[in-house]
């Protein structure tokens, strides 16, 4: 069984930068899709970023060219480098993980493992 453990989450001035981690044990699949997903108060959970296991990576528009999505497979260990942070950034970040079929996962958010959550919140 997997298991995801966020931490990195953090208050933080807007403009800033925070990296989120993201350690994952036991074994996803040689094709897997790892993704970070974030639930602001009072709003549905929305996919931020995805990676699967060749390396490809997709972000939702609102993050693309500030957020980076990355993984050491080495240390099973999933990153989401967040810079020029905005307050509607804030929110309660997760990290999701399962095999196969990343653009589907990250439209649905069918996952079958999840982290606990890390909080972000951005002031102005």
């Amino acid at each position: 069984q997997v298991q995801l453990v966020e931490s990195g989450g953090d208050s933080v001035q807007a403009g800033g930068s925070l990296t989120l981690s993201c350690a994952a044990s036991g074994f996803i699949g040689d094709h897997y899709c790892m993704a970070w997903f974030r639930q602001a108060p009072g709003k549905d959970r929305e996919a931020v970023a995805g990676i699967d296991s060749h390396g490809i990576s997709a972000y939702a528009d609102s993050v693309k060219g500030r957020f980076t999505i990355s993984k050491d497979n080495a240390k099973n260990t999933l990153y989401l480098q967040m810079d020029s942070l905005k307050p509607e950034d804030t929110a309660i970040y997760y990290c999701a993980a399962d095999k196969w079929d990343c653009g589907t996962r990250l439209r649905t958010g069918r996952f079958g493992a999840w982290g606990q959550g890390t909080q972000v919140y951005v002031y102005s």
